[in-house]
């Protein structure tokens, strides 16, 4: 009993130090596969194989009552510490290649999520992505603010050396 409880404390706390929780079934992958796919999203989550039940505790008591109905047959969940995209794509992609791996769900920024909503996760580019083509962005609005400021300048200079010409050619 002491056992199960310490369990379930530990899941809460995972549940509550998760920036995501994707939920998957397993059935039918062998221990090499699950040690391919843990070692695979190991650097931005931790992937469990967990007890249905005490799992139903700790998400209710972390404040996730929408596992309770996924929660049946071999279920393991990647609790995300890093980048929820990466896991979702790290997911996804030995899903394709392991059929037997099945996305139940998720829970991601307060909301839960269906096993299309992950995929449509998985489809984001990463964090590193975006923030590359936001700065491309800004790059490229100060070079055109630096352009069309620099513009009238030029154009003047234009204007004063024509005249100039005009003159030295009349004279």
């Amino acid at each position: 009993m002491a056992n199960k409880e310490a369990s379930v404390a530990e899941l809460t706390d995972k549940f509550r130090d998760s920036t995501a929780v994707l939920l998957t079934e397993y059935r039918g992958l062998t221990v090499a596969q699950l040690k391919t796919l843990r070692t695979t999203l190991s650097e931005n989550a931790t992937y469990s194989v967990v007890k249905n039940t005490l799992t139903k505790i700790a998400a209710n008591a972390a404040g996730i009552s929408s596992f309770d109905d996924d929660l049946a047959g071999p279920s393991a969940i990647a609790f995300v510490h890093g980048d929820p995209v990466t896991v979702a794509k790290g997911l996804r992609d030995f899903a394709k290649a392991n059929p037997l791996l099945v996305i139940k769900g998720g829970y991601f920024d307060g909301n839960p999520l269906t096993p299309a909503e992950v995929i449509k996760l998985a489809d984001l580019e990463t964090r590193e992505v975006l923030l590359g083509k936001l700065a491309g962005a800004f790059k490229a609005s100060l070079f055109g603010a630096a352009y069309m400021f620099n513009a009238p300048l030029a154009k003047a200079v234009r204007t004063v050396d024509a005249l100039r010409e005009k003159q030295d050619s009349a004279s």
